[in-house]
């Protein structure tokens, strides 16, 4: 098992960068490691170009958030313009090693499932999570990063871990678990709004997204209960939910989980961590 102060020494603050000012225009900061992110500033509603495609915009303000994906390569070239400006800098991103994760004991149906009426409820369900990360608020409550989403709780299990179910290797654990007692409150680690509540999913169970804009959304899953809906404005250290083991859980736990965009982030690496002020 790993603790917090475990935790925080191996990925939190020593990875992530101080402010670097690569010229005139953009500002960057972040944890620039496989699972991690830019926070950026430049021109307002400049485009924000990664490795040649543009994937995002800067907000009214200028600010902008990036996410460098599991396995993302060693480098990535982050490249902002508005009209004939042109600001860019080319960041390496650290590899990190991830842990194998033996998880024994969940439902096969969580696993394997075959059932083919459960199948087309698995395939339904996919439908609204794909909808809810399509979101695109136009915001930039990311900019102030994260705060913790409980208050006391044990790591049971890495993020980013290559995980082995009943004796069947899976896709990465692209969530952090975070194990507390049953009904423990949840809080949203930063300002956002709601874009899916929904209790009873099959993998999830009680499974709330958070879209903290430009397409960053926080993942809370296996609640007990939800005190959020769609649509619902929330703030930094409001309760949104309570720590169940509905869905694929062995124990009560909060799997924690950020997704910008198609690429899956490690949200501890948010903790704590400011977008540039200046260009």
């Amino acid at each position: 098992m790993i603790d917090r102060r475990t935790l925080l020494l191996a990925g939190g603050a020593a990875a992530v960068a101080g402010p670097v000012f690569a010229q005139d225009g953009l500002s960057l900061n972040g944890a620039w490691r496989q699972g991690g992110f830019a926070l950026g500033k430049t021109w307002p509603r400049a485009l924000v170009f990664v490795d040649g495609e543009a994937l995002t915009a800067a907000s009214a303000s200028g600010l902008f958030v990036v996410g460098f994906d599991r396995d993302a390569p060693a480098s990535a070239r982050i490249e902002t313009r508005l009209g004939s400006r042109t600001a860019q800098r080319q960041l390496t991103i650290a590899p990190h090693q991830f842990p194998r994760a033996v998880v024994n004991g969940l439902p096969p149906s969580t696993v394997e499932p075959s059932d083919p009426a459960l199948l087309a409820l698995i395939q339904e369900q996919s439908a609204l999570k794909q909808h809810a990360f399509a979101s695109r608020i136009d915001t930039e409550d990311f900019k102030d990063g994260f705060a913790w989403p409980l208050d006391a709780y044990r790591i049971s299990s890495a993020w980013g871990s290559q995980r082995v179910l009943n004796g069947t290797p899976a896709r990465p654990h692209y969530g952090l678990d975070m194990a507390a007692p049953l009904g423990t409150v949840i809080k949203a680690p930063a300002s956002g709004t709601v874009v899916m509540a929904r209790a009873g999913m099959h993998f999830e169970g009680g499974l709330t997204l958070i879209d903290h804009g430009q397409g960053l959304i926080s993942c809370y899953l296996h609640q007990s209960a939800q005190s959020v809906s769609v649509g619902d404005r929330v703030y930094r250290g409001q309760a949104i939910g309570r720590i169940g083991m509905t869905g694929r859980a062995t124990g009560p736990h909060l799997c924690w989980r950020l997704k910008w965009r198609d690429r899956n982030l490690d949200p501890s690496l948010l903790i704590g961590v400011q977008s540039p002020i200046t260009i």
